[in-house]
């Protein structure tokens, strides 16, 4: 599964579910590192990073994600083998 193909896995559930998300293009005018996905779950901002199960994060994405959650927001890198956890997290309420 290419990234673009689980990215719009992921985009499909948070619809599906109602929840606000902001998905993120990089380029020339935007910050680099930023998460691929911005999103709002029961009041707590959300950031993912999507990659293909070999995809490796660049240093600035981890700081990142290091940096979202010692702000207090949930942050993570996920991947296509992650993706049921995540939703049962979503719907249960544990994110």
């Amino acid at each position: 599964m290419t990234e673009k193909q689980f990215q719009d896995k992921v985009i499909a559930f948070l619809r599906s579910q109602k929840i606000y998300h902001v998905k993120v293009w990089g380029g020339g005018f935007q910050t680099a590192g930023i998460p691929d996905i911005l999103c709002c779950i029961r009041g707590k901002f959300v950031a993912l990073e999507l990659k293909t199960e070999k995809g490796k994060p660049t240093v600035l994405q981890k700081y990142n994600i290091f940096k979202i959650q010692e702000a207090g927001g949930y942050a993570r890198i996920l991947r296509p083998s992650e993706f049921e956890v995540f939703k049962r997290q979503v719907l249960t309420g544990a994110i």
